[in-house]
């Protein structure tokens, strides 16, 4: 399979383009940061994966084209992960001004302009699995949540917009919502007693959806912490 994942260089992003790096498959992963992808796409070639890499901030519609168009240019995607995005804490009466545009720039445009440009081409095709990688934060306001979890809900709608969308053309949809998973978000937390997650069992979970028969679809997957959220 051709599998395009957006925010690959690291955390949640990493761990899919990690459990999908087989013999089988060809990965496209972009990340914004340079050195942290190279280190990534040499971890994943020691599987014998294909692996093409792009660096681009996809939180601006011309390099989410950009990025597209280079998947595009060589094959058409089976999975697209949307994963790409950012966290910014705060209240939003606290917030500093700019805020929300920076969380929906990072966590909702990076999606949409990719998917805008890349979808196409898997509807034509008949088939694909696009997962938008969303948040607990999506469900339910929590303290601190501010800027960013209003672009997870925004992420939401987009996700069950484009479901209603593409089901009748093959094309399946899954949102993710995660709860709190021990990345560079949580640096410096003692999960010692595995009080959170790990990336991988966010990354288990969307391969496994890939494996349905063409007549299924996972359309949402809502993992938490077994002791519950923070």
């Amino acid at each position: 399979m051709n599998i395009v994942i957006t925010g690959a260089a690291r955390g949640i992003g990493k761990a899919i383009a990690q459990a999908f790096a087989t013999d089988d498959n060809v990965l496209f992963v972009c990340a914004r940061n340079e050195s942290t992808l190279k280190e990534t796409v040499q971890e994943l070639q020691t599987n014998n994966c294909t692996v093409h890499s792009f660096v681009a901030d996809l939180s601006t519609q011309n390099a989410a084209n950009t990025f597209a168009t280079f998947c595009l240019n060589i094959a058409v995607p089976d999975v697209l992960v949307n994963n790409a995005g950012g966290f910014v804490p705060g209240n939003i009466l606290e917030e500093e001004d700019g805020n929300l545009e920076k969380m929906i720039s990072n966590n909702l445009y990076s999606a949409y302009y990719c998917t805008k440009m890349l979808a196409p081409a898997m509807k034509q095709n008949g088939k694909g699995h696009i997962f938008n990688i969303c948040s607990i934060a999506a469900k339910k306001a929590y303290d601190g949540g501010g800027s960013y979890s209003i672009s997870k809900f925004a992420m939401d709608g987009f996700s069950q917009n484009l479901r209603h969308e593409l089901k009748q053309f093959g094309v399946k949809v899954t949102t993710v919502y995660p709860g709190a998973v021990f990345t560079d978000s949580w640096a410096g937390f003692d999960n010692s007693t595995n009080r959170i997650m790990e990336a991988e069992d966010i990354a288990n979970m969307i391969v496994a959806s890939t494996k349905l028969s063409a007549s299924a679809v996972v359309e949402e997957i809502l993992l938490r912490p077994q002791l519950g959220d923070l």
